[in-house]
């Protein structure tokens, strides 16, 4: 079965990463498109910019942040689109979500995938 997997932008590309998608609203500091190597950048399915600058990634904030991103992706068009991108891919082969957040515990790919794993099952 392949995988949905979420990984920092700034770690080196991998072949397991597959199908490589940023998923963040802006360009990350410091990444040069061309060394990226990503195959697409959806910025539309990212948090708003004012919830991301409400979070601040303040892990005391997360549960509420992962509670505003989840309605906000239940009511963003872009957002089931996204999804049937998805499914299609993972037919192919993993696919890994890219962000830029320096925690790797509490950011929006995470929430962004435990949010299609639960769509994907229901």
């Amino acid at each position: 079965m392949n995988e949905l997997l979420c990984k920092r932008i700034y770690n080196p590309a991998e072949i397991s990463d597959g199908y490589r998608i940023l998923v963040d609203r802006l360009w990350p500091r410091g990444v040069k498109k061309e060394v990226a190597a990503i195959d697409l950048w959806r910025k539309d399915i990212a948090p708003t910019s004012e919830l991301r600058n409400w979070f601040a990634h303040m892990p005391e904030r997360y549960d509420e942040f992962t509670t505003r991103y989840i309605q906000e992706l239940n009511v963003n068009p872009a957002a089931k689109e996204f999804m049937s991108l998805c499914i299609e891919k993972l037919r192919e082969g993993n696919i890994t979500l890219l962000y830029a957040a320096k925690n790797e515990e509490y950011n929006n790919a995470i929430v962004l995938r435990q949010w299609l794993e639960a769509k994907m099952k229901g």
